[in-house]
């Protein structure tokens, strides 16, 4: 527990009237803690973490597959201006899930 020293009004004035110092008072203070994800090895952030990365690893595994679909062409040319059509997106680090969870 935390308790700070503090003087109230009355303690003010009483110790003008008795010409002494005011003595404080402790006043215990009080915190509330909402929510704390890290706190005690909660595993929520590293879950929510791994499930980004793996709708990253989804979405980037169906674009490319999408990509090399139009660029195969069954002739065995490639098609490059097809590949060209579809956006690929970087792939996202672990660390961008972590810290934004």
């Amino acid at each position: 527990m935390l308790y700070d020293l503090r003087y109230d009004a009355g303690d003010l004035a009483e110790a003008a009237r008795e010409a002494r110092r005011p003595r404080p008072r402790p006043v215990r203070r009080a915190v509330a803690v909402h929510s704390l994800p890290r706190h005690r090895w909660d595993k929520t952030v590293a879950h929510r973490a791994a499930e980004q990365e793996r709708r990253a690893r989804q979405l980037l595994r169906k674009r490319v597959g999408t990509v090399l679909g139009l660029v195969n062409t069954p002739d065995g040319v490639l098609d490059l201006a097809a590949a060209e059509s579809v956006d690929v997106p970087p792939a996202r680090h672990r660390h961008s899930g972590v810290w934004m969870a």
